[in-house]
């Protein structure tokens, strides 16, 4: 397909990537263009996994063969031609946890010119060398405090963290932060070989004892007399003593198990560094000022209130002048999207996904570049009406620079303003993969088979519903954390409550609290967080194993007839352990193959053709299928096939009841998005049997969503309500909103201009409330 010059168009052909269908489209160039369908229907798949990639293959075939080695490199996607396409800037919404030394400032590159503000204008104490820029920064070694190494915090021990409770004896488990098993039972044994009372409780211990225990540096050597069960032999030892302190230290520093990390992590206090303070620089470093500040005084302050301070420096055209320009118009763009309110030195594990990614648009928006493709998913995000609004017009500049924007968007509103739609479907996965509508975003109207028509046009009317009444509350008293400054709310039992705000306001931090609150105060039973994270870091997880349900059908394969002559049990069935599974590739399916020049790319396994398992366990069939085969089905196929097996057809029906009856049993967590993640945990919660009284906290459950999965997902949420169970959701869909009991309204801003309740009480009230930014948009929603 040659394509004339002057064609506005990128046209696609052929494109089979993941579930499309040999998808064919147009798409105009120089245009906003909203891709929509819901949740798995294919739209990434066209955006990302066709366009973006095809994009990033043409650009790094031009580059010399040795630096295409340097970066990161995505496969070519299964399509047979595109044409008319320019070169692609991909804005993600990445769910990966960013470092801890990862801040607003580095992601932004803000942080880069406040260190050269420092080092070429800032003010120096009589006599003081310059410092280079590096010596800024508290992730370089010529920068970072060597206390703290540039954290701004050391953990240490106490003796109440090692030891939570004191009647306890050593034999009986005092030292909580001691490993289990032997290892355990070893130091004991030392401990008595030493000749300390290992039977006396803890606290009848004299102090010095109890202090060498935990905290010496000394490792003596003893000889160790085991006592243990009387048939086995009992040779003694030379057994070396570390203490408490030096083991856990040792667990957290270099264990390479998460798991064991993090239990050594509950042990630990964490305190502000003592010699910098908490400001992670080295003295030198803080010794030099700008109008007064230090950087780390620089860094603190709202994006807003730094912009402030650098105008009265903009004249001029010294290094001062220069760097406080760049500084200033970069901070506009930032406050401009709605962020003036973080600081430069904000962790970027504490942002939310739409904050991160507006922070990338905005660095983009900077870089000046034209004629060039922006491919977005969700840009709207965890953003509120009042933020989405911000972004529009951002949007629209970029466009406006001449560059085309393609964008993943469940936000009716931001559909509507595009001009141009891309609607894949009809539905998920297997029933997806089809484009239905490729243009103006009126035309989707006549397209009777697309799910968005109805909620594009105002077509899907939701029940109204009357607000339940509360069996109690969870009150919550002076709550001061990160902007909540002594806040007081009340958030009803038994009933929907949806936490509502700018972003910035202080919802999660609301949520932590009532989660931290509810659990102490008894008030409730059990609470369960259902986050967005990803149910597994490795293509080995996923829904089948996460739910609990492939437990279950390993059973049944170990309870056929031939397995039990055999003597296969259920870890037979299982692709991750030997015994069952291909050795070749163990258990994956599939083999990484490094093709040096080229990215690397996953073929086949040639040992199992894919199916995971050896060829013995592959003969063990049930009902005409293998456990491979089992893998392969769709949520909706299994749910026939495991109809007798009790504990997986309750698990599947659970994960047909949140929308997810088009993913596949074996389909690897890092093949699923944030939203299916989270549906996923919502299903495994489902299916429990719900005993007392349990308090359910979901931030933002719908992002990522369709509006026709939104609804699924709201359904269920009320049902878990009408169980007798209290639902509190951050959220920003109004159809989420307007359904609730209750809302808990914050703000009036983000950042410190945050942090209040605003308004509180049924969706209608907090609607005619004057102070509110949400109000106007319930209130539409309402109507």
């Amino acid at each position: 397909m040659v394509q004339a010059a002057d064609d506005p168009f990128v046209r696609v052909r052929g494109a089979r990537e993941h579930n499309l269908r040999g998808v064919d489209a147009a798409i105009p160039r120089d245009a906003l263009v909203a891709f929509t369908g819901v949740s798995g229907s294919g739209k990434s798949s066209l955006a990302f996994g066709t366009l973006y990639a095809e994009a990033q293959r043409r650009y790094l075939e031009s580059v010399a063969p040795y630096a295409r080695r340097l970066l990161h490199q995505v496969a070519a996607p299964a399509v047979e031609e595109v044409t008319g396409l320019p070169p692609a800037v991909a804005l993600e919404q990445r769910r990966s946890v960013p470092s801890s030394r990862s801040s607003v400032g580095t992601v932004t590159t803000l942080s880069n010119s406040l260190r050269m503000l420092m080092s070429r204008a800032g003010e120096y104490p009589p006599g003081a060398e310059r410092l280079d820029s590096d010596a800024f920064s508290p992730n370089t070694a010529a920068g970072a405090c060597p206390h703290c190494h540039g954290l701004g915090e050391v953990h240490e021990v106490t003796e109440d963290s090692l030891v939570p409770d004191p009647s306890l004896s050593v034999r009986d488990g005092a030292i909580a932060s001691w490993p289990g098993a032997w290892q355990g039972k070893n130091l004991r044994d030392i401990l008595d070989a030493l000749g300390y009372d290992i039977d006396r409780p803890w606290r009848d211990l004299p102090r010095e004892q109890r202090d060498w225990i935990l905290f010496t540096d000394e490792q003596p050597v003893v000889t160790v007399h085991p006592v243990r069960e009387a048939h086995r032999i009992h040779r003694p030892y030379q057994g070396t003593y570390s203490s408490a302190k030096r083991l856990l230290l040792r667990a957290y520093a270099d264990s390479k198990s998460e798991a064991r990390r993090r239990r050594a992590e509950s042990f630990l206090v964490a305190a502000v560094c003592p010699v910098c303070g908490g400001r992670r620089l080295r003295p030198e470093a803080l010794a030099v000022t700008f109008a007064g500040r230090t950087i780390a005084d620089l860094a603190a302050l709202p994006l807003s209130a730094l912009a402030d301070v650098l105008r009265p420096h903009l004249a001029g055209d010294g290094p001062a002048a220069v760097l406080a320009r760049d500084l200033t118009a970069r901070i506009e763009v930032l406050e401009e999207l709605g962020l003036g309110y973080l600081a430069a030195s904000r962790p970027a594990p504490t942002l939310s996904a739409g904050e991160l990614q507006r922070l990338r648009l905005a660095t983009q928006l900077r870089s000046g570049l034209f004629g060039v493709v922006y491919v977005l998913d969700e840009p709207s995000a965890g953003l509120h009406p009042a933020d989405t609004e911000a972004l529009m017009v951002v949007l629209e500049r970029l466009k406006a620079a001449g560059n085309s924007l393609f964008v993943i968007e469940h936000d009716m509103e931001v559909v509507r303003r595009a001009g141009w739609v891309v609607d894949v479907g009809p539905g998920a996965g297997v029933h997806g993969g089809r484009v239905l509508h490729s243009g103006p975003v009126e035309g989707l109207r006549d397209v009777p088979e697309s799910v968005t028509r109805r909620f594009l046009f105002g077509e899907a009317a939701r029940p109204r519903r009357a607000p339940r009444a509360p069996s109690g509350a969870l009150e919550l008293r002076g709550v001061t954390r990160h902007n909540l400054r002594g806040l007081d709310a009340d958030v009803p039992l038994g009933v929907f409550t949806a936490v509502t705000g700018v972003s910035g306001s202080g919802k999660s931090t609301f949520v932590d609290v009532l989660a931290e609150r509810a659990e102490a105060g008894g008030a409730v039973q059990r609470v369960v967080r259902v986050d967005q994270r990803p149910i597994g870091r490795t293509p080995r997880s996923n829904l089948a194993t996460y739910t609990g349900l492939f437990d279950a059908v390993r059973a049944r394969f170990a309870a056929t007839d031939e397995a039990r002559a055999r003597g296969y049990g259920a870890g037979r069935f299982s692709f991750n352990m030997p015994g069952g599974r291909c050795e070749n590739c163990q258990g994956e399916g599939f083999v990484s193959v490094e093709l040096l020049f080229l990215p690397s790319t996953y073929a086949v396994c040639e040992v199992c053709r894919g199916a995971r398992y050896n060829p013995e366990t592959l003969e063990i069939t049930w009902h005409g299928a293998s456990v491979a085969d089992v893998l392969t089905m769709t949520v909706e196929e299994a749910a026939g096939f495991l109809a007798e097996v009790a504990p997986a057809a309750r698990a599947l029906a659970a994960l047909r009841d949140v929308g997810l009856g088009y993913l596949r049993l074996g389909q690897p967590a890092t093949e699923l998005s944030g939203g299916e993640a989270q549906r996923i945990k919502l299903a495994a919660e489902l299916q429990r049997a719900r005993r007392g009284h349990v308090l359910y906290l979901l931030d933002e459950p719908t992002t990522g969503l369709h509006p026709a999965d939104t609804e699924l997902l709201d359904r269920q949420l009320h049902a878990l309500v009408d169980g007798g169970a209290t639902v509190v959701v951050v959220e920003h869909d109004m159809d989420v909103v307007a359904s609730a009991d209750h809302v808990v309204d914050l703000g009036p801003g983000g950042g410190g201009e945050g942090g209040r309740v605003v308004a509180e009480g049924t969706p209608a009230r907090v609607a005619a409330s004057a102070a509110s930014r949400t109000a106007p948009y319930l209130k539409a929603r309402l109507r």
